[in-house]
């Protein structure tokens, strides 16, 4: 059985949807998994706290699956430190993150809405996954930008993956993904608006008007959103049932090191019923 530490902001919707996801793979499918513990860094008695509804939501759908659930406030933790050192507040929040979930013996994490970033030896010591809405030599940045950037080259493919936490942010090595199409059907019709459109506009005054509802970008944005969930399940899987693994921060899959990510749109297609 594959166990796995939930590292989690529990923010919103977002949040729950993706432990319930997973808990309903596992409860429905015989998904071969425990959540060991849900980490999240806050403990929802903070002041100002504009989403404490949202969040005691989220910890009592924790509660509920009779998971552990570990918090250690952010807000709280050495604020002295905060306002003089980030970089060494970060390193000793971490020292207090691990000390508090190593005794749970996780085989892999997976940062589900957590939105605090890791400091560099809880990236070395635990094999963490973080989701990226973009394919594994797609752009960088946040989904907004990725999308944009996609535009703006006229690319002809889009998907999300799951990659490697590092202490390089936003850099550790892509482990699994998903890909779809940006051409052919109704994207060709949307193409060829945005085309029409910027023979009067730059692109730049298109986003700045119309923004994510700009019918390209809200498809686009659609079809990636709605594949992040199956793919992280897919990905769990994936592990869970020993076809791949990782070792030494390296992806293994069928006793070989995997140069490149390992490709999980089949799986993903099929889940979605496409």
């Amino acid at each position: 059985m594959l166990r796995l530490g939930w590292f989690s902001t529990g923010r919103g919707p977002g949040s729950r949807n993706l432990l319930r996801a997973v808990m309903e793979e596992k409860e429905k499918n015989g998904l071969d998994i425990e959540i060991a513990f849900v980490f999240c860094n806050w403990d929802n008695e903070e002041d100002p706290n504009p989403r404490r509804e949202q969040r005691q939501m989220f910890f009592d759908m924790v509660k509920g699956y009779g998971i552990p659930l570990i918090t250690k406030s952010w807000k709280t933790f050495r604020p002295d430190l905060w306002e003089t050192d980030e970089k060494e507040w970060r390193d000793e929040y971490g020292k207090e993150l691990r000390r508090l979930t190593k005794p749970y013996n996780i085989d892999l994490g997976i940062l589900a809405g957590y939105m605090l970033w890791m400091d560099d030896e809880t990236c070395v010591e635990y094999d963490m996954l973080n989701l990226h809405p973009a394919l594994p030599d797609g752009p960088k940045g946040t989904w907004q930008e990725v999308i944009w950037q996609l535009i703006r080259e006229g690319a002809d493919r889009q998907g999300a993956m799951l990659h490697l936490c590092t202490p390089e942010w936003d850099r550790g090595a892509p482990l699994t993904y998903c890909g779809f199409d940006l051409r052919g059907g109704e994207y060709d019709k949307l193409w060829d608006d945005l085309n029409a459109k910027l023979e009067d506009s730059t692109l730049e005054e298109i986003a700045k008007k119309e923004g994510v509802d700009e019918p390209l970008f809200k498809k686009i944005r659609e079809d990636g959103a709605k594949r992040e969930l199956p793919l992280i399940v897919e990905t769990i899987r994936s592990f869970a049932e020993g076809r791949v693994r990782i070792e030494n921060k390296k992806l293994i899959v069928g006793g070989k090191v995997l140069d490149s990510a390992f490709d999980l749109s089949a799986e993903v297609d099929r889940s979605l019923g496409e």
